[in-house]
């Protein structure tokens, strides 16, 4: 019980009193509101214990039973898990989510085993299943944080939707409850949009690719691409949702845009560049190609956001992400037609018309029921009443906005961006940015102190931040999330002491057991010794950054 990941608020028990076992035997009894539990254990449990979980009532008797019920006086999210040998496992949440939490703790209780497909055969099968015993448990526990995500970025290399399936499954293990899926930048456009066909036919593909940093001078000549169809979307939104992950689609405008101006280039500044000669960008950075703020660019979008409100349901999706960030200037300032935007609204600056762009954005979100979130960026230039942040450059865009009113999402790249490097050492493979190790990650706080308790209730959480531009497949996601984002959990989930007082070394502890857990879901982490020699990438150049990350 001491083992669990990340830690709850209240244990207790200990096993003194002798255990229940999990057997061919066991029922389960799911009260009203907690089918998508009921679901997800026999799914799970049921594979790798080889136990059918049958269903049974409550009058049935307790002694071997696992027992789901909801009970309101509990917080939404929160849950209390009861395992005694005389009363089976009693499963409260205070809603669908808690009970479904709660039943990601009684997983890692029965062991490494539970988060394999099948059973693992040993001396203790009986009647040909595998059974588990857990000693006498009394858990208490809720998270810190409604909003608990991780950002992937598809864009820059393409996730085929098997791997996303199986990154919310990862998610949902560690109590994660938001996946921000960045849908769109200039590598590439992910999703099908059935009124704009060469969003996907065009803007889906690039010819090579650069390996590496951007300064490196190696290229993969491997044409690359994907999107997901409007039916992967829908299979990806519900699964989420049967795991009580909600999913925030993201579409970046007005800047990072050269694949979708490549599929339509009447989209971008054409008075200023011959947009028509424009590819999928096939390098990294900020591009210069950014979307020209007219009316046909407006009526554009508001249709590629028509499509995406009916794939991502706003009981799932309340937030949509518009991006907002790095959109350089120059083409606007060069631009007549930009300029003469600019004066026909009354607007002083190049910042004021990007505000101008996502305002109008965020109006026609709010109309239709959902919330425009964005980068620090849309800060700049003013921020929409209704808009939230999700801060990424340092706290300061957060502690402005959240000063003024703002909801806002902590995700300071110096903090919790896992494509920075997690070592110093010469075999990191592609290394970019600060190191930031496993104990950098336990020790990030997401409130940034000083700030005003008003304030401080609009931080609705934190986000670790993955993007891919040298992640080229699954394998190279999982040595950059894993384990930091076991650690980032526990930060999201758990109620810990101040970052100098936290316990690194109890969780180091519980670590060692929670590697065993990651092996079995073949996930394929850096080990704490260091990349294994196929993990290494020898002279692929990257962006390492020397010294502590700043605090801005």
């Amino acid at each position: 019980m001491d083992h669990l990941i990340p830690a709850p608020v209240r244990t207790g028990g200990g096993g003194s009193r002798g255990g229940f076992v999990l057997d061919g035997a066991t029922t389960l009894t799911a009260g009203p509101g907690t089918g998508s539990t009921e679901r997800w254990l026999r799914t799970t449990l049921g594979a790798a214990f080889g136990v059918p979980l049958a269903p049974s009532a409550p009058a049935d008797g307790p002694a071997n039973t696992v027992e789901l019920r909801i009970d309101p006086s509990l917080e939404p999210e929160g849950y209390r898990l009861t395992v005694a040998p005389a009363q089976g496992v009693r499963l409260t949440g205070g809603g669908p989510a808690g009970v479904f939490w709660g039943a990601q703790t009684l997983r890692q209780l029965l062991g490494p085993h539970a988060f394999r497909r099948a059973p693992v055969r040993s001396s203790s099968t009986r009647e040909g299943t595998t059974s588990m015993e857990i000693g006498f448990t009394e858990i208490e526990d809720c998270p810190r944080f409604g909003w608990r995500g991780l950002m992937l970025d598809v864009a820059r290399h393409f996730m085929p939707k098997d791997g996303v399936l199986r990154m919310l499954d990862l998610l949902a293990a560690h109590k994660l409850n938001v996946f921000h899926f960045h849908l769109t930048d200039d590598q590439g456009w992910r999703v099908e949009i059935k009124r704009h066909p060469r969003l996907t036919e065009v803007g889906a593909w690039r010819a090579r690719t650069k390996y590496g940093h951007r300064a490196s001078e190696l290229w993969d000549e491997t044409p690359h691409g994907g999107f997901y169809t409007q039916d992967d979307i829908r299979e990806i939104v519900a699964y989420a949702a049967e795991r009580h992950i909600r999913v925030v689609p993201e579409i970046d405008i007005p800047g990072h845009s050269q694949a979708a101006i490549s599929a339509y280039p009447e989209l971008g500044n054409t008075d200023v560049i011959d947009t028509s000669a424009l590819s999928v960008w096939d390098t990294w950075g900020v591009n210069p190609n950014v979307l020209a703020p007219t009316d046909n660019t407006l009526r554009f979008f508001e249709g590629v956001l028509e499509e995406l409100l009916e794939l991502f349901p706003a009981e799932t999706s309340p937030f949509i992400h518009i991006g907002g960030d790095e959109c350089p200037k120059d083409q606007w300032k060069a631009s007549p037609a930009a300029q003469a935007r600019m004066a026909e609204a009354g607007l002083a600056d190049e910042d004021e018309l990007q505000s101008w762009f996502i305002r109008h954005f965020d109006g026609w979100l709010t109309a239709r029921g959902r919330r425009l979130i964005g980068w620090d960026e849309i800060l700049e230039g003013g921020l929409a009443e209704g808009a939230a942040m999700t801060s990424w450059r340092g706290y300061a865009g957060g502690i402005a906005a959240a000063e003024a009113g703002h909801d806002v999402v902590m995700c300071p790249e110096q903090q919790v961006y896992l494509d920075h490097r997690q070592h110093g050492g010469p075999d990191e493979p592609m290394p970019i940015g600060f190191v930031r190790t496993l104990e950098d990650v336990y020790r990030f706080e997401p409130v940034p102190p000083g700030l005003s308790e008003e304030a401080a209730g609009h931080i609705m959480g934190a986000q670790a931040n993955v993007w891919t531009e040298v992640m080229q497949n699954r394998d190279r996601v999982d040595y950059q999330v894993f384990p930091r984002l076991a650690a980032f959990a526990e930060v999201a989930w758990s109620r810990l002491p101040v970052p100098g007082e936290r316990d690194f070394a109890d969780f180091e502890r519980r670590m060692n057991t929670h590697y065993a857990r990651l092996d079995a879901l073949g996930v394929r982490y850096r080990p704490p010794t260091g990349p294994l020699p196929w993990q290494r990438r020898p002279g692929v150049l990257g962006r390492p950054i020397e010294g502590p990350p700043p605090v801005v």
